[in-house]
């Protein structure tokens, strides 16, 4: 209901993520808002947000914000809290807006509005996407006649959220429904926008393993409307990501391009069916690619907003009570959504909650675990298991593979490295650990689940369950590159990276990981072995560019003349080494280089690649100085635009391959010396690629 007019509006804001910039960017630019406060239980994050926005004060609370005095509050928190938040608002004395979902069950916005009604309050739901500019323009084309009476309309969406980071699992990663209570409410109240009320409501989901740690990643609807009938796809694996509403009626249809922000009509005209799909087609081409031209311009100059449904809500809401008039989304518009959401929400919380039973499912006990199983190492390490041993062996792997499940030897644990209930699980049972798993791709929170956390969990799922012996594979990538002198032999004690931070994410999270490993063996007497091997090669692995060289675009980038010898290691000779790691005495805490001796060349390698036709074998020989250049270009462009750069000085010096490895320690202390070696491994592996080509 509306409320009177109020003069100043004091607004707090709970939630700092990512929707809070929107809500807030828009509430800066109304003179009659004062905004009071940021609250989030992650204080840094309240502090990083309310400097950006010129905010005084911030706690982890809303009762800590009421200090502030405020009058209304904006709720920008996960859909479980809404319920114990809005209250707590409303008891406070404040009006209140609430992002969508409004609630995850219908009760909880019943108390929700009851309490509004007692308090005599104004409580509504952001529901953004109906109140975006382009949304509004088709809405009101189409109540001008431009379909003719409409029959179906089709929202497609794609998404992709926040990669998982290790550690407790976020709500998105944890509820089945979270992505239907994400996306799915924005499709179901557009096609009421449209439609009139849903009268009857099918979905389906399903989860593919693109997106492996999302439970669900493909949703689908079908809503039997007043007015026609509605479709929904949502889905977090098609690229490029669509925000896309289709209108189809008997007089024209409406696409609207949410994104882009562009409404592209076609009507029934008369005349024969062929010259006027023809003039069509033609015409709307026309019209969308001026249309995006168009307010590409726009948003560069700032005149179109990102997110603007967000934007308009967050404004819409606040001018209501400035003026007295109702909100723009009844508190009982979020109501009836919710309640058409709320059996499938169940359901797909029920069916992940089984999923995760079934993966955390009791195991029979056994003596070895491999992790990272389905990668180019420890694909390698496994099949020599199995053909050496007879008894059953562990894996614990993000996919399965048909090799792992068909084979009846292999007991497969799905799950990822940085889950510690499912590494637990994966652990429990177990006397020997080879933790090969790490992650190789991705983005800094990848690196930190697959690599830091990871480790974590394996040394302190070991700990517990008593593993008699952990061999990890770290990596030479630990080592001070740019800091070492050419010819000085690298042993077991050369200086690390000290400015890991530089070097990337993959040689950032091995140090630390490795600094974790090293310290748990140090404290709590972890029974781990630490190998470190080169550059490892092997058939699977002919087009990696070694050391030294870059790989861009189909081509690899050789810095310098390409005389530099390479750290190599032939991937069965690795396995050999882990091997002999696992089964020797003494040796806990031991730190062990795994290289080859044998000098090879940048130049020999690439000769090799290309005699045997790896297409990514183009080199181009770039001097050091032109690349130091290059890469300096690139470090000012970066800081022009306030962003991180691949290519830095630092990490051209760094590029350089260590060599002159002493194989000391492999010998003396696990009894290791190169099987296969550097040469017939070359031999081997482009012999392969030869075939397979």
């Amino acid at each position: 209901m509306p409320s009177s007019p109020i003069q100043t509006l004091r607004v707090g804001v709970v939630g700092a993520g990512y929707v809070s910039k929107y809500h807030l960017s828009a509430l800066k630019t109304l003179d009659f808002v004062e905004i009071v406060g940021v609250a989030d239980v992650d204080a840094d994050l309240a502090r990083q947000v309310a400097r950006k926005f010129g905010v005084p004060f911030t706690c982890t609370s809303l009762t800590e914000l009421a200090s502030q005095r405020p009058n209304a509050i904006y709720i920008l928190t996960p859909p479980a809290t809404h319920l114990a938040l809005t209250l707590e608002a409303l008891d406070l004395g404040c009006h209140v807006l609430v992002e969508k979902p409004m609630a995850e069950r219908a009760e909880d916005c019943d108390r929700m509005i009851e309490r509004a009604r007692e308090k005599g309050l104004v409580l509504s739901v952001n529901h953004s996407a109906r109140l975006d500019p382009v949304v509004l323009q088709s809405l009101s084309r189409l109540r001008d006649g431009a379909c003719g009476t409409p029959l179906e309309v089709d929202f497609f969406r794609s998404s992709q959220y926040e990669p998982y980071g290790g550690g407790p699992r976020p709500a998105m990663y944890r509820k089945g429904s979270y992505p239907f209570q994400d996306l799915g409410v924005h499709g179901l109240y557009l096609l009421e926008a449209y439609l009139g009320e849903i009268r009857k409501l099918d979905v389906d989901y399903r989860g593919t393993g693109f997106e492996p740690n999302l439970v669900f990643d493909e949703w689908r609807a079908f809503a039997d409307c007043e007015r026609g009938v509605g479709r929904m796809y949502i889905s977090w694996n098609v690229r490029p990501m669509p925000n896309r509403i289709e209108v189809f009626g008997t007089g024209g249809t409406l696409k609207v391009d949410c994104f882009m922000q562009t409404l592209i009509g076609s009507r029934n005209l008369p005349g024969p069916k062929f010259p006027q799909m023809v003039a069509s087609t033609a015409a709307n081409g026309f019209k969308e690619a001026f249309a995006v031209m168009w307010n590409t311009v726009q948003f560069a100059l700032g005149r179109l907003k990102p997110s603007p449904g967000i934007y308009k809500g967050a404004l819409d809401f606040a001018t209501a009570l400035h003026e007295g008039k109702a909100p723009p989304v009844s508190a009982e518009e979020g109501r009836r959504i919710v309640a058409l959401m709320e059996d499938v929400c169940v359901r797909a919380d029920a069916d992940a909650d089984r999923r995760r039973e079934q993966a955390l499912a009791p195991l029979a006990p056994c003596p070895v675990l491999v992790t990272g199983a389905a990668g180019f190492l420890g694909n390698a390490l496994l099949k020599r298991l199995l053909a050496d041993t007879d008894g059953p062996i562990r894996v614990l792997v993000r996919r399965p593979t048909p090799f792992l499940q068909d084979n009846p030897r292999i007991q497969v644990v799905c799950g990822d490295l940085g889950d510690p209930e499912i590494v637990d699980h994966a652990v429990q049972g177990i006397q020997r650990i080879f933790h090969v798993g790490a992650a190789m791709k991705g983005g800094p929170q990848q690196f930190q689940a697959g690599t830091v956390w990871g480790t974590k969990n394996i040394i302190e799922s070991s700990l517990r369950h008593g593993v008699q012996r952990i061999v990890y594979v770290s990596s030479v990538s630990v080592l001070d590159h740019a800091g070492h002198r050419p010819g000085t032999p690298v042993t077991e004690d050369a200086p690390l990276e000290p400015h890991p931070e530089r070097r990337g994410s993959y040689t950032q999270t091995k140090l630390e990981a490795e600094t974790l490993v090293r310290k748990a063996v140090k404290t709590r007497g972890l029974p781990a072995v630490i190998l470190r091997p080169g550059q490892i090669f092997g058939p699977g692995a002919e087009g990696v560019a070694p050391p030294g060289i870059i790989g861009i675009g189909g081509r690899w980038i050789v810095v310098g003349d390409g005389e530099r010898r390479l750290p190599l290691v032939y991937v069965e000779d690795v396995v050999d080494a882990l091997l002999y790691a696992a089964d020797k005495e003494g040796i806990d805490g031991e730190v062990i280089n795994v290289v080859d001796p044998a000098p090879v060349t940048q130049r020999h390698y690439v000769a090799r690649a290309q005699a045997a036709g790896v297409s990514a074998a183009k080199p181009h020989y770039v001097p050091q100085p032109v690349m130091m250049a290059l890469a300096a270009g690139v470090e000012v462009l970066g800081r022009v635009l306030g962003r991180g750069v691949p290519l830095t000085r630092y990490r051209i010096r760094s590029i350089r391959p260590l060599a002159e490895f002493s194989v000391e320690a492999a010998r003396t202390k696990l009894g290791w010396t190169p099987r296969v070696g550097a040469d017939a491994g070359l031999k081997t592996t482009f012999r392969a690629s030869d075939a397979s080509g």
